[in-house]
């Protein structure tokens, strides 16, 4: 009897254990330090940091899959990645399309300027004004926020911060709009000391970490990894190794 039921057992536990050999397979995009960037050929940053915790705690060996940030929705219907950890916004569009996670970060865009236009720019409103040259990436809520809130600005789209940046030291825009890491990262960056964010959030946001609708398992198991994440010190260890900036806005 009791070796029947210890094939019983076994048999039940066949799907989970062939589930926990397979890679977690993650989309993510390399690019947007701090949360994910590559140097020297290995990856780094607050999204790899969590998703090398979450496949520790559901025994399976982790693979990210390194995408552009434009392709990482359509990888993930398409069943090239299982989730994406990429400093994701939760937008209703999005909502439609994946089913996100509990929230783990709180950010908003910001406006990055060059130093020299801090006397024009310095001011909430400044942004507001008639033509001013707005530099968004596109695909992102930077770019709705450009879209629907700067109907008199002359937007212009940029790859990727660094292009971004360019933009900005060569006059091109007057105002770059990102989401807050990119803010965080000027704080701690010397190369870019010529750049400076208002630290003024201009949307809320919450970042999560999406899955595919038809996989309600997965986005049950990474709820119960993000809530042990909290309870047992981790994500606040990341989120302070990654993000030592503190701003307070008056």
């Amino acid at each position: 009897m009791l070796k029947k039921l210890l094939c019983l057992l076994c048999l039940w536990l066949a799907p989970c254990l062939a589930l926990a050999a397979q890679p977690l397979k993650v989309g993510m995009s390399t690019d947007y330090p701090p949360l994910a960037f590559a140097q020297e050929g290995k990856m780094y940053g607050l999204e790899v940091d969590a998703a090398t915790a979450v496949a520790k705690m559901l025994s399976r060996p982790l693979q990210i899959v390194n995408l552009p940030f434009g392709e990482l929705l359509d990888a993930l219907q398409a069943g090239q990645v299982d989730v994406v950890m990429s400093g994701l916004s939760v937008t209703a569009e999005r909502s439609a399309l994946v089913d996100f996670t509990e929230p783990y970060l709180r950010v908003g865009q910001m406006a990055i300027i060059h130093r020299d236009k801090v006397g024009g720019y310095s001011q909430p409103w400044a942004i507001y004004r008639p033509g001013v040259r707005v530099g968004v990436e596109p695909g992102t809520t930077g770019d709705a926020f450009a879209e629907r809130e700067l109907p008199d600005a002359e937007i212009r789209y940029f790859e990727n911060p660094e292009q971004a940046f360019a933009g900005l030291r060569g006059d091109v825009i007057d105002i770059y709009l990102h989401d807050a890491p990119t803010s965080w990262l000027l704080a701690n960056s010397m190369e870019n000391d010529d750049l400076i964010s208002l630290y003024k959030p201009l949307t809320e946001e919450m970042l999560a970490w999406a899955v595919r609708k038809d996989n309600p398992a997965l986005l049950a198991d990474l709820n119960r990894s993000l809530q042990l994440m909290r309870q047992n010190g981790t994500l606040d260890y990341i989120l302070n190794r990654w993000i030592p900036v503190t701003i307070q806005v008056q």
